[in-house]
């Protein structure tokens, strides 16, 4: 939804409020960062995050500063970036980054039901590790006493995108500077066993 709070004060083009553009970026995001102020000391923690329909997910511990504050309801500002080129143009005021965000505006909600607290659980863990969940033992009643799970509505979130090349100005475009873009990704690399792997093949969602 576009709110004075989530309109640009510059750049405002590369703007998006449509849900589909906002939520694959959510989807593909593995951590954000929860920005909030404690008498008036602003915060700004990062940590996992899942996406399902119109409410991103995260957790901590019940004893988590963090988490005790913002589940009071306060204000949050949820934030999250992935970075897809450097672009080098041919000076240094218009260097940029290729990229996709989005901010998102609003007020925890703490999920109190126990079987939507797990359910989160499972895909905040599947998120990060596809697959993961059913591989795990269950998860105890101490466990889930010891964990607070919390919503956010995206009904205030736009993102933000900037594609192609580099945008020099015209009497810069015969300088003999190289210019273009540089593509960036994050890949997953051969996972590493522990050392009580004890004869544990690999499983199949991990190869």
């Amino acid at each position: 939804m576009q709110t004075p709070r989530t309109t640009p004060s510059r750049l405002a083009k590369r703007a998006h409020y449509d849900a589909e553009t906002i939520h694959p970026i959510l989807d593909e995001a593995l951590f954000c960062t929860v920005s909030f102020a404690v008498d008036g000391q602003p915060m700004a923690i990062p940590t996992a995050l899942a996406r399902q329909g119109d409410k991103v997910y995260i957790h901590g511990s019940v004893g988590s500063h963090f988490i005790r504050e913002i589940e009071k309801g306060g204000p949050v500002c949820i934030t999250v970036m992935l970075t897809d080129a450097l672009v080098l143009a041919k000076s240094a005021f218009h260097h940029s980054v290729n990229y996709r965000s989005v901010v998102i505006f609003a007020n925890a909600e703490k999920v109190t039901d126990e079987t939507e607290r797990m359910n989160v659980l499972a895909l905040i863990t599947d998120h990060l590790i596809p697959g993961r969940w059913d591989d795990l033992r269950p998860t105890t009643d101490s466990e889930m006493r010891k964990t607070t799970v919390l919503s956010f509505s995206l009904a205030e979130a736009s993102a933000k995108v900037r594609t192609g090349p580099p945008s020099d100005d015209p009497e810069d475009e015969d300088l003999p500077t190289w210019a273009g873009i540089i593509p960036m990704q994050t890949v997953r690399l051969a996972p590493i066993p522990a050392d009580n792997n004890t004869g544990t093949l690999l499983p199949d969602y991990l190869q």
